[in-house]
């Protein structure tokens, strides 16, 4: 990527990106500090631990729920934060703790709140919804693997992450074929790092670990590199893993490559990459979620290219 190209993007993120995106950026490119994105990252953390805020562009609900709050542990993992004392870190493990919109098997998917305020479609509350699907594995395996790495190995919360994990994985296991659902896998690749961070004698995840790579391997190939498509949502490497250390098969090297040119290639005039997906309703609240995920991506597609050596 050249530096041209690379202006644009900056450019962009800082005419257009929030507050805590600006701070991520800086952290990443310009030397800022992870006390800057915790400070920002905070404005986002209620006083029961959760996040709400519209964090996650695509609910504008304050309520804390739990996608919301995975999403906070993604930012975390992101600037390889990983002080358990913090404030931020207890908070959320308080709010885990609590038992809030968690049934003893999943943490909700979406809560009935969402239904007050601006909201895509996919997060929409439905009573009818069954609890018993594997999709709702997003977003309790990130959230258990976040407990299990941070959470004190005697309170009752570790304990409770540590048997959901372990009926994850058996189920993960279980399950005739691959998950078709990417943002399901990567909660689940989530859980993996989690674990070997936490290096648990209690899970073992060497068959896990294997499977999970090859449903990885699945998702990313199902869709060969000549028909992405930006206005369609695709399962590509940079989803799952964005350094070459990460690159487990010369098959999977060859695609995360080949999408370090497709990032390059369709970027826009302004330095920002398009949004595959948008809302029917509130029109005016998407437009500016919109710029909010624009932001957001544009950072992550630096990160990719940065990761893979290429920026």
């Amino acid at each position: 990527m050249n530096n041209e190209a690379f202006e644009k993007a900056r450019t962009f993120i800082y005419r257009n990106a929030r507050p805590l995106d600006i701070v991520r950026f800086q952290y990443h490119f310009e030397n800022g500090s992870k006390e800057a994105v915790l400070t920002a990252l905070a404005a986002y953390q209620n006083e029961d631990g959760g996040f709400g805020y519209a964090l996650e562009p695509d609910s504008w609900n304050p309520n804390s729920s739990p996608i919301q709050t995975r999403t906070a542990t993604e930012i975390l993992r992101e600037i390889g934060f990983t002080d358990s004392a913090h404030p931020i870190i207890q908070g959320i493990l308080r709010f885990l703790g609590s038992g809030q919109y968690f049934n003893g098997k999943f943490w909700s998917f979406a809560i009935k709140s969402n239904e007050d305020y601006p909201h895509a479609p996919w997060w929409g509350f439905n009573d009818a919804d069954d609890n018993g699907g594997c999709n709702d594995y997003n977003p309790t395996t990130c959230l258990v693997g976040f407990t299990l790495r941070y959470a004190e190995k005697n309170s009752e919360l570790f304990q409770t992450a540590a048997r959901v994990a372990n009926k994850a994985i058996k189920h993960f296991l279980d399950h005739d074929g691959f998950l078709n659902d990417g943002h399901c896998t990567l909660c689940y690749v989530r859980l993996m790092h989690y674990c070997e961070a936490a290096a648990l004698d209690s899970i073992d995840i060497s068959a896990f670990k294997e499977k999970l790579y090859g449903n990885i391997k699945y998702l990313v190939t199902y869709t060969p590199p000549e028909k992405w498509d930006v206005n369609s949502y695709n399962d590509q490497p940079s989803f799952f893993l964005n350094s070459p250390d990460a690159v487990y098969s010369p098959e999977y090297k060859q695609l995360a490559e080949l999408e370090c040119d497709w990032i390059i290639k369709t970027q826009l005039p302004d330095g920002s990459w398009p949004i595959p997906w948008g809302w029917n309703d509130y029109p005016e609240e998407w437009a500016i979620s919109k710029n909010w995920w624009k932001g957001n991506g544009a950072l992550l597609n630096l990160l990719y290219l940065k990761g893979m050596g290429v920026l």
